[in-house]
């Protein structure tokens, strides 16, 4: 039962909602069945079906979203998941959504940014992403620093060295299977065919 402390705003701007599921077979329907019980309005539902990717750019529903949304607005989700794949998604959506006054309402959760717990709660969570991805960039940094002062590359090792490259072209030249070629050099096959076609291009 909520306390008068937890009480929520009353919204100023759109009621707004977001779906999504992972992969293209699955349906929206359960989603947008909750959303519109909640008292969103059809039109204004975003979705993305997304197959395996995670970009941004590549989750268009959530990008036109997150275009759209102004201070005030409210986006009603069934479940915090939703706003990402992974927790580090999920928790930068948060943050972004956050930073421009925009509230957050998880069905599942109960948790609605508009009341002080709501918010104290989607806080921490968006103060978490910030957390990560310093540590992300501290430990870039030291890896950096400790290859560096080993004498070592920075940066992503080539997989095939010009030497094997010849070796490949050598042996494909003389009928060995491109599989064969990248188990003698203890690499994928992708990565074969895109030393070659790199060498082919130079």
């Amino acid at each position: 039962m909520a306390t008068v402390l937890d009480t929520p705003v009353a919204p100023t701007g759109t009621l707004l909602g977001y779906a999504r599921v992972s992969t293209g077979h699955q349906s929206l329907d359960q989603q947008t069945d909750a959303l519109t019980a909640a008292g969103v309005d059809q039109e204004r539902i975003y979705t993305d079906k997304l197959t395996g990717t995670t970009t941004k750019e590549q989750r268009q529903g959530l990008s036109a979203l997150l275009d759209y949304a102004r201070p005030g607005d409210v986006i009603v989700i069934v479940g915090v998941d939703r706003l990402g794949r992974t927790a580090a998604e999920v928790m930068t959506t948060i943050r972004h959504l956050l930073s421009k006054d925009i509230v957050i309402r998880a069905l599942r959760e109960g948790i609605d940014s508009s009341t002080p717990t709501g918010r104290a709660i989607m806080g921490v969570m968006a103060s978490m992403a910030e957390l990560e991805l310093e540590l992300q960039r501290e430990r870039r940094d030291a890896a950096k620093t400790a290859r560096k002062s080993r004498g070592l590359p920075i940066g992503r090792p080539k997989a095939l060295d010009p030497d094997q490259i010849a070796l490949a072209e050598r042996m494909r030249a003389s009928g060995e299977p491109v599989p064969v070629i990248a188990d003698t050099l203890g690499v994928s096959r992708a990565t074969l065919y895109r030393a070659l076609a790199d060498r082919e291009r130079s």
